[in-house]
């Protein structure tokens, strides 16, 4: 199986999909095979990847891949081809996604069983998940097994996270499966007396994971807004060492490792 990994947190307005979009175009960066899927109904992700046309397409659709169990091979057809990733877009008719999984048998499992039809060609399966803990999250972490939570340096993440880690454990007792945290990346930090105290609060809350520091940057903005990532945009910008070290954290993590001087990856399984 590929390297799974949810990237959540339900606050909004933390840059999560600029961080999804950028730790997969480093991984990516370091030779890796990408299946970015955008799981959140606004479909920032597919915006920001330039797959903007997929979003108003009609069906069928990842709504349906989710909520029709006759259809989730169709999960094939929905992939698209990005420079740095393949892409499975999110679709305007995903907003009606979360009542139609609370009424399904299996509900928070769609993903998983859907991403079986095509996961075998990838090394990473990278899942951007809504703003907000509900079905939909719940499918994405139930499928990965793996979160990355990005969290502003301001007082306000305390109560979110802890609002996520609570659903998480709610989430691993419905199914009995265990979430692992792969690490935090504190986003959009600046200078301020609030973001050096937030940044020595996570070290002491997370002191058995990594915690990445991602400084604000407009060129991660102008690279979403050209539809790709930083890797693709402007890689002398100096946040782009820091998501290469997330990638190749997550590597050791995972157990990714190159073989061939970089030109290969092997999988442990």
């Amino acid at each position: 199986m590929p390297a799974r990994l949810a990237v959540s947190n339900q606050k909004g307005g933390v840059g999560k999909t600029t961080v999804a979009i950028n730790v997969a175009g480093a991984l990516n960066a370091r030779g890796r095979d990408v299946l970015f899927v955008d799981l959140d109904p606004q479909g920032n992700a597919s915006e920001g990847l330039g797959f903007r046309d997929a979003y108003d397409a009609e069906p069928p659709s990842l709504f349906d891949v989710l909520t029709d169990s006759e259809a989730r091979e169709d999960i094939r057809d929905l992939v698209r081809e990005h420079p740095a990733m393949d892409v499975i877009p999110s679709n305007i008719d995903m907003t009606a996604a979360e009542p139609e999984l609370t009424l399904s048998r299996r509900g928070g499992e769609q993903l998983a069983l859907a991403l079986e039809h095509v996961e075998d060609d990838y090394d990473y399966v990278i899942v951007d998940c809504p703003p907000h803990l509900g079905y939909l999250t719940d499918n994405a972490l139930h499928a990965t097994r793996n979160v990355l939570i990005p969290a502003l340096a301001e007082s306000t993440s305390k109560r979110a996270l802890e609002l996520l880690f609570d659903h998480i454990e709610a989430l691993e007792l419905d199914y009995d499966i265990t979430v692992h945290e792969r690490g935090v990346v504190a986003n959009r930090v600046e200078t301020t007396n609030e973001a050096r105290s937030m940044l020595e609060w996570f070290d002491d809350a997370f002191p058995d994971i990594p915690v990445w520091e991602i400084r604000k940057r407009v060129a991660l903005q102008r690279a979403f807004s050209a539809g790709v990532s930083l890797f693709e945009y402007e890689q002398e910008v100096d946040m782009a060492a820091e998501f290469l070290a997330i990638a190749a954290d997550l590597d050791e993590q995972f157990d990714v490792s190159t073989r061939d001087g970089g030109d290969g990856v092997e999988v442990a399984r």
